[in-house]
């Protein structure tokens, strides 16, 4: 009985803040639902429903189902699940959430990710770890992404999350503006990894754009003894116009708000 109670009390206390605090869409300020989009919003995302299986470029539609850089030099993780295709509104969403601390933003990009996951094939990791931010950027912007979101999937999937398992040791620069051979050098060596024998980790960022970073902490995790490393982000950025598919780490890449 108490139990009961305590659920209707629940129920009435939600629909008492519902009349007095009404969910609004975070992209277009109309009346929105709890998971903080409108229904026409949330059709309009660009959600990528077609990617490749290990880098989740967008575009590849046919079996393997794998881009043809990914089938003559595979990344440094296994498997990759991206939830939305990186251009408006989701570029919105993203800078939004990282540099105005909309965690409102945040939930509705995480919230994306969970379907996503949930929608693959792929096998579930045994435990999710963020990007790392270097301790001097996380004073500066006072929350790290990267782990919001984890924490929100991971409660929604019923996933470990263990963030400090995988450390940024030096400060980098930002990833944006370098290109090609400059990114590799400036993430080079830049994190460490507690032991993780025999485990599947799945790495959790917001964009991914030429892997490099990813690449770099997929490594670091496997030489960290991990048997299988997947990449899970809110947005990937497809190939840049003009560029042949088959090449989606190219030096040349859009502007994204990465580290």
């Amino acid at each position: 009985m108490m139990r009961a109670g305590h659920t209707q009390t629940h129920t009435w206390a939600n629909w008492l803040l519902d009349i007095l605090l009404p969910a609004h869409c975070v992209l277009c300020g109309l009346a929105g639902e709890s998971t903080g989009l409108c229904q026409p919003c949330q059709a309009d995302l660009p959600a990528l429903r077609y990617g490749c299986r290990q880098c989740a470029l967008p575009g590849v539609t046919a079996a393997p189902w794998l881009c043809g850089r990914c089938l003559c030099r595979a990344p440094r993780w296994d498997l990759a699940v991206a939830a939305l295709t990186y251009e408006y509104p989701v570029d919105h969403l993203v800078r939004k959430f990282k540099f105005q601390r909309r965690r409102d933003c945040g939930h509705v990009l995480a919230e994306q990710l969970a379907r996503a996951v949930l929608a693959s094939a792929n096998p579930m990791p045994d435990l999710l770890i963020p990007v790392p931010l270097h301790y001097r950027r996380l004073f500066r912007r006072g929350f790290n992404q990267a782990e919001f979101i984890a924490t929100h999937v991971g409660r929604q999937l019923g996933c470990p999350v263990h963030p400090g398992l995988l450390q940024r040791i030096r400060p980098t620069a930002a990833q944006s503006g370098l290109v090609g051979r400059q990114r590799r050098s400036n993430v080079r060596g830049a994190f460490r990894c507690k032991p993780l024998g025999g485990l599947h980790v799945a790495l959790v960022d917001d964009v991914l754009t030429t892997g490099t970073t990813a690449g770099e902490c997929a490594a670091t995790i496997k030489a960290a003894g991990a048997a299988m490393v997947s990449v899970w982000v809110t947005a990937r950025v497809p190939a840049p116009a003009g560029s042949h598919r088959a090449t989606p780490w190219s030096d040349s890449v859009p502007a994204s708000p990465k580290e």
